[in-house]
């Protein structure tokens, strides 16, 4: 899959293609439903899918310090837009200037004049231009003007979780913050991933017999609630059933926020300096201050245990 950062790098000569434009943070299940679309479409009349997306969130540009969190980077997110059959990925840097294009003017510059699209496919809320004037509408108005047909994916209702309300980024967002990480990964499709580089702690996870890897995540991640986790830790091309907590270490009067992942079972790793990625697949507990040490112990080995037992390779990310 080819990946671009900015419209300068999309290949001379490019022709026609299905494309999709949407910030897809997460790529849950009802942007994986729009993608889908793109894609059968594509692979129709014989040209490549293209996923467009921004960097920084919109939202940051427009309104200073209103970032969302991040269920997902741009890296994951192409590969996720992979799997799913996509063939190029543009990251369009979006800045104060980038923000002020009128809907003519954003069509004009990235559809028809760079990417050549046969086909848009969005969802029935799409907006763009600048303050949002744009929709789906104004879109296939301007996609009559300069050769290109706009179909729009309707809405895919959620199961179980939610009163059968659309799937959304901003949902996936209020469960995770509520440590509902099973709710979260019903809408997305997979567990909820945060990924950074693994940095030295204050080490008392090895004191204790359970060596955890503390994990600086990524800026504006998503990070689940304060509590204990079953999961999965990913490294070094390996995925290990891993017990996860979050929290400021109530125990030792910590103050720092931090996301430990104990590779359950595993002895001698050694994960500094590397980018791992933590999977959250079910809440086991909030967090607690016991009364004495032994009496965290004897939680985190029961902690463990229930980790070990809920943690199999179907709720693998």
């Amino acid at each position: 899959m080819q990946r671009w950062r900015g419209l300068e790098e999309i290949p001379e000569g490019w022709g026609r293609s299905v494309v999709t434009i949407g910030s897809f943070d997460g790529v849950h299940r009802g942007h994986q439903v729009i993608i889908g679309r793109a894609v059968a479409r594509a692979r129709e009349l014989g040209v490549p899918a293209v996923l467009v997306t921004f960097d920084p969130h919109p939202s940051e540009v427009v309104r200073p310090g209103s970032h969302p969190p991040l269920l997902a980077p741009h890296h994951r997110r192409a590969e996720l837009a992979a799997d799913l059959g996509v063939d190029a990925v543009l990251i369009l840097p979006f800045t104060k200037e980038f923000s002020q294009l009128q809907p003519a003017e954003f069509v004009a510059r990235v559809l028809a004049d760079r990417l050549h699209a046969a086909v848009v496919v969005e969802g029935p809320n799409f907006r763009f231009g600048h303050k949002a004037a744009g929709d789906v509408g104004t879109l296939a108005e301007l996609g009559e003007q300069h050769g290109f047909t706009v179909e729009v994916v309707d809405r895919f209702e959620r199961g179980t979780v939610g009163e059968g309300r659309p799937y959304s980024s901003t949902l996936v967002r209020r469960l995770v913050a509520e440590g509902d990480v099973a709710g979260a990964a019903e809408v997305l499709g997979r567990p909820h991933r945060v990924e950074g580089v693994v940095v030295r702690g204050a080490q008392r996870g090895r004191e204790l017999g359970y060596p955890t890897a503390n994990v600086e995540t990524l800026p504006y991640s998503a990070v689940p609630a304060d509590g204990v986790y079953a999961g999965w830790l990913h490294a070094q091309d390996e995925a290990m059933p891993a017990a996860i907590s979050v929290g400021t270490n109530p125990q030792f009067d910590g103050t720092a926020r931090t996301v430990e992942a104990y590779a359950i079972d595993r002895v001698g790793l050694d994960l500094y300096g590397l980018h791992v990625a933590v999977d959250f697949v079910a809440f086991l507990r909030g967090q607690e201050r016991f009364d004495t040490l032994e009496g965290l112990l004897e939680r985190m080995a029961i902690d463990v245990k229930q980790a070990r037992e809920l943690v199999t390779p179907a709720t693998r990310g």
